[in-house]
């Protein structure tokens, strides 16, 4: 597109961002609807098709298609409308511009390009998804008319989303399937045969193009390939595709039935609606025999030159009549026997002749009555057309009484029967017999089935087992098992297997309620809570959990001697299952040789102690930090716990200096001391 597409569109109501995709008409990008406040996908036209009236017509129309359908498989038209813009030419354009609901995930072309083909399954859940798209378009009266991979999205969480209704027309208006040009609108690898010879388009054109995808998503590749568009179309129009069973050894031939049933040359022997096509899918995948496509390949069997056979035409072809001419007779000269001879071989001629005359009536004979046999016939089809109606299509919103309505005015009976299988809500309607768009004989009795509410059940414990074990242990319980799954660490489950579902096992659900799986992602974490613990428990509770385990000791000033002070990995860690952890155990706190400290200052020996990881107390009442240290407890060289307490006992300074001086003062004549404290003692 031109560069000067603008930022916001709607003055100013969606703001434009990324661009997520582009195609030949137009560029989608994502956008935000500030009005809702909402994110959507804005899809514009391209610039220089402004003024090209077939892509106008072709975005119009694709507005006009959507806008009136509500289905959760198709993408949501929200908004439209034209925006002014000036080319690079300097020119100003009137750009159309569709906002749509915006998709998170893939496309199926992209997802098949990157995996390959698909499992029988999983191309069961897309197939329904795009087949219950069509036959919500067709019930409206909408032809798609360019189903591919490419137009098919899956969101993140598993929803199919047909999109690109750019070339969709009405039933009534399907008759123009060329462009002005006279090129095929479509894409050629899922063309349908009318389509690629420019004829009239129908709701089975659709399911041709379906068919082709269930091919493709089977196979991992188109059912048509070739070097130009026009070899691919060729081969629609004229040639079979090979049998998927055949390109992927082991899959089951029903599906080579079921995709021959949808790609059928003829649009007659096809699938008659999506409702049709789906019934025989959701059959075959639930174990019983498709019927549409059964009844097909028997027909085919018994038909063989309906098929294609290489059966020869016999033609009946009278015996022609030789004339044997006699031999030559010898001459004689007997008159008699001359004549005798001359009157056989007239007889003989004249035999000849009415022999040819008896063949010629014969063969006239046989014409007329085969003739008159034709006649008859054709006189009796017609006649038996006439007598023919065709069986009307009834929906899930469809009512007991509307069906016997509808029936009743195309000349048919009623025959109402319970659905006791049906996850739907109770009165819905889920099948009918025979399908709708049947020819039958007028008069003729339709059954028509009504679910008669979904029963309950109880999800059973799937956990442990491996992702299909548990799909078929689900969906034999009644449930349906989401398309997406969620990956967790597990410490005992094993990769990939399944650790649990939600809604979780032994809960009451009704059935068909959707399970979703739970997938472990083979790694787990390193449990918290069991620092402190003691080691036995810590240890048992390590290799309960799967993992094996090595234990260390260290001394802990605050744990506690036997108890675990630390883990490695640390608690909360993602690491494997069944990896070492290192399990570190206290053997109590640090033991320190307590040391000397007397006859020092109290500053100085607390500084000491306190290095050392200890704590110091002085039970000298009113001590100074220059006091001397007379005493300590624990004693010098004893083994204590570090930041255990030791007790000084101090002494002034001044005070031992003053004793020291009035020991020294002392002389022989201090006896009158010693005698007066001899008289104190007396």
């Amino acid at each position: 597109m031109s560069s000067s597409v603008p930022t916001s569109l709607a003055n100013g109501r969606y703001q434009l961002g990324q661009l997520v995709g582009r195609g030949g008409m137009a560029e989608v990008r994502v956008a935000l609807d500030k009005r809702l406040g909402r994110t959507v996908a804005i899809k514009i036209m391209r610039s220089d098709l402004a003024n090209d009236e077939i892509f106008l017509t072709r975005f119009r129309r694709e507005a006009h298609s959507v806008a009136q359908m509500n289905n959760p498989n198709i993408v949501n038209i929200y908004d439209s409308g034209e925006e002014t813009i000036v080319n690079d030419s300097g020119q100003t354009e009137r750009v159309p511009y569709l906002v749509m609901e915006y998709v998170k995930g893939q496309t199926l072309r992209d997802i098949i390009k990157a995996n390959g083909p698909l499992s029988q399954r999983d191309a069961e859940q897309v197939m329904l998804g795009v087949l219950n798209a069509l036959e919500y378009s067709h019930r409206m009266g909408i032809i798609h008319r360019d189903i591919k991979p490419g137009n098919i999205m899956i969101s993140d969480q598993g929803v199919v989303k047909v999109m690109d209704f750019g070339i969709a027309r009405a039933l009534d208006d399907s008759a123009a399937t060329m462009t002005q040009s006279q090129g095929v609108v479509g894409t050629a690898q899922y063309l349908s045969p009318e389509q690629a010879r420019g004829e009239t388009v129908d709701m089975r054109s659709d399911l041709y193009s379906a068919g082709c995808v269930l091919y493709e998503m089977l196979t991992g590749r188109p059912p048509f390939t070739g070097d130009s568009a026009v070899a691919i179309a060729y081969q629609h129009v004229s040639e079979a595709a090979t049998p998927p069973s055949a390109v992927i050894p082991g899959l089951p031939k029903m599906w080579d039935n079921i995709c021959a049933k949808a790609m059928a040359k003829d649009r007659q022997n096809r699938y008659a609606t999506a409702t049709e096509f789906k019934n025989d899918i959701l059959t075959f995948m639930n174990g019983g025999v498709p019927i549409a496509a059964t009844f097909n390949q028997l027909t085919d069997l018994a038909n063989p030159v309906a098929r294609g056979g290489e059966t020869a035409t016999q033609v009946m072809t009278p015996p022609q009549v030789t004339t044997q001419t006699n031999p030559v007779m010898p001459v004689t000269t007997n008159p008699f026997v001359e004549t005798e001879g001359e009157t056989r071989a007239q007889q003989r001629e004249a035999e000849q002749q009415r022999k040819k005359k008896r063949i010629i009536i014969a063969v006239v004979a046989a014409i007329v009555a085969i003739a008159a046999i034709c006649g008859i016939v054709f006189a009796l089809t017609h006649a038996k057309e006439a007598q023919m109606v065709t069986v009307p299509t009834f929906s899930s919103s469809t009512t007991e009484a509307g069906a016997e309505a509808k029936l009743e005015a195309a000349g048919l009976k009623i025959k109402v029967e319970t659905d006791t299988n049906s996850t739907e809500p109770k009165g819905t309607f889920t099948k009918q017999s025979p399908a709708g768009g049947k020819k039958v004989a007028a008069g003729s009795t339709v059954k028509v089935w009504f679910s008669a509410g979904p029963s309950t059940g109880t999800v059973p414990d799937v956990s442990g087992k491996s992702q299909d074990d548990a799909r078929s242990a689900l969906e034999a319980a009644g449930f349906k098992v989401a398309a997406s799954t969620q990956t967790e660490d597990s410490d005992t489950v094993a990769k990939d297997n399944v650790t649990r579902t939600s809604p979780a096992a032994g809960s009451k659900q009704s059935k068909g309620t959707t399970i979703l799986l739970y997938i472990s992602s083979g790694m787990t974490k390193v449990p918290d809570g069991l620092v402190g613990q003691s080691k036995d428990t810590v240890l048992k509770t390590l290799q309960e959990r799967g993992f094996n385990t090595s234990v260390e000791e260290e001394n802990s000033d605050t744990v506690p001697s036997g108890a675990v002070t630390r883990l490695d990995p640390v608690p909360g860690t993602s690491i494997e299952q069944g990896s070492t952890i290192n399990v570190y155990v206290s053997k109590g706190k640090e033991q320190v040789t307590v040391p000397s400290v007397v006859g020092a200052t109290y500053a100085s020996a607390k500084a000491t102690l306190e290095g050392l990881g200890f704590t110091v107390s002085n039970s000298t009442q009113g001590a100074k930090d220059t006091d001397l240290v007379t005493a300590q407890n624990p004693t010098a060289g004893t083994q204590a716990n570090k930041g255990a307490s030791i007790t000084l006992t101090t002494k002034s300074a001044s005070s031992s200096s003053s004793s020291a001086s009035a020991s020294s003062d002392q002389s022989p004549t201090g006896g009158t001391n010693n005698q007066q404290g001899s008289g104190q003692g007396q």
